[in-house]
């Protein structure tokens, strides 16, 4: 309990009544006016907390895994594919530099209810045609760049220590799970919708709307005017003795890291259906490999950051995350349609738990919540710009070579240099000045 009454109950701020010896002395000033509404209890704010958390990570990634099952159906050419594809990575790392502007304005409650609310803008506009679609997917890229930074300052300011794991896997679990749902049910309200796309790509405002009603609550918890201290976030080619590339590295490792796996990440999410299809796999079926694939994400997205939090050196945990990948990439360059499934959810497991333990690298290496919060906005800005490059070059590896094997041996040789980084990225040593 502070100095206020405040007791908090996994770091949820709970008021509990104040000591009757507590009595003001004469000439004080009274007791605050009684409220007319009630303070909800330490197991209400907790659920409430826990709820919103679950709603807004359900929704985070759920428009960028709607494309790959209707692509091959609703006849979407190379070119918006690709197009679709490199936009959210570009969007995520060009905006993740003005994230922590946004903390310093609103904190990390408005903040995260702010970009729900666009997400919920984004998901309505997609639905208005190919412009809408491409529009509506910048506006949800935009969203997702606060959503990325602010969660790992969130989840280390409103959970305990011990819980950081967990609910970084919760939160990798519940994207996974929410883009599997969605993408699972884009071929069938494809053709419900007499084969129109539009509705399929709808289906995304409803749990947008859930993640913005879940976050809600969350507001009366936020600190507006609130100023973080500032942290000065640079990289340096030639490292040095300041920023984040001075402290061995650091900087250049988690950009790299993040970078190579989300680069993986989003080119086997844009073409893993053309993948399949070109292997002999049935449109439908390509369409139900995407959302295993998604599930496999959400499971390895929830496993690594779970057992990789519980320990100070997240090195090993790193390179079994990389070798799950490149068992996935294996087996689609040696039999893709042999066990489709498979590789599907082996190759998903992989990605997802390299993404998701990410955010445990940032608060690990992290030595407050300015710092997290500056270590995360310097990955991502670095990472996804990075990785905006995958889809792109993997559709013109497969121009130009009328086929999938150079694109995937390319991918499962970006695991090398993955590897490299990840060394000083998942060290125990803490970042310093």
């Amino acid at each position: 309990m502070n100095a206020e009454g405040v007791v908090h109950l996994w770091k949820v701020p709970v008021p509990v009544p104040v000591s009757p010896s507590a009595v003001p002395t004469p000439g004080a000033p009274g007791p605050a006016p009684r409220r007319l509404f009630r303070e909800p209890s330490a197991t209400a704010s907790a659920v409430l907390l826990v709820t919103g958390f679950v709603l807004l990570s359900l929704n985070t990634r759920v428009a960028f895994g709607q494309l790959g099952p209707l692509a091959p159906v609703a006849g979407f050419g190379t070119g918006a594919v690709t197009l679709l594809g490199l936009l959210p990575p570009l969007c995520m790392g060009a905006f993740a530099p003005v994230v922590p502007l946004v903390r310093r304005r609103l904190g990390e409650e408005r903040g995260l209810f702010a970009a729900s609310v666009l997400l919920l803008a984004g998901a309505v506009v997609r639905m208005l045609g190919m412009p809408g679609l491409l529009v509506g997917t910048a506006l949800v890229g935009v969203a997702t760049a606060v959503v990325n930074v602010l969660i790992p300052v969130f989840v280390r300011s409103r959970f305990a220590p011990r819980r950081v794991g967990v609910m970084m896997g919760v939160y990798a679990l519940s994207m996974g799970a929410g883009s599997a749902i969605v993408a699972a049910l884009m071929v069938p309200v494809w053709r419900a919708g007499g084969h129109a796309w539009e509705p399929a790509i709808g289906v995304a405002v409803i749990p947008a709307a859930l993640a913005a009603l879940g976050i809600a609550p969350q507001l009366r918890y936020g600190k507006r005017g609130v100023k973080p201290e500032r942290v000065r976030v640079q990289v340096h080619l030639l490292g040095g003795d300041k920023g984040l590339g001075g402290d061995g590295g650091l900087g250049w490792s988690l950009i790299v890291f993040f970078g190579l796996q989300t680069l993986l990440f989003y080119t086997t999410l844009a073409w893993l259906p053309a993948i399949l299809v070109a292997s002999g796999v049935a449109e439908g079926t390509a369409g139900t490999m995407q959302s295993l694939f998604i599930v496999g994400v959400a499971v390895g997205g929830f496993l690594t950051p779970v057992l990789a939090a519980a320990r100070t050196d997240q090195r090993p945990h790193l390179l079994v995350v990389l070798l799950v990948c490149a068992s996935g990439y294996a087996g689609l360059l040696a039999a893709p349609a042999a066990a489709p499934a498979l590789w599907s959810f082996v190759l998903g497991a992989g990605l997802g738990g390299g993404q998701a333990v990410s955010g445990v690298l940032y608060v690990k290496r992290g030595r407050d919540h300015d710092h997290v919060a500056a270590l995360s906005t310097a990955a991502q800005t670095g990472g996804y710009l990075l990785a905006a490059a995958g889809p792109v070059a993997a559709a013109a590896l497969h121009t130009a070579t009328g086929g999938w094997t150079v694109p995937l041996l390319v991918l499962t040789g970006v695991l090398l240099p993955s590897a490299a980084a990840s060394m000083r990225a998942g060290h125990d040593r803490p970042a310093r000045d």
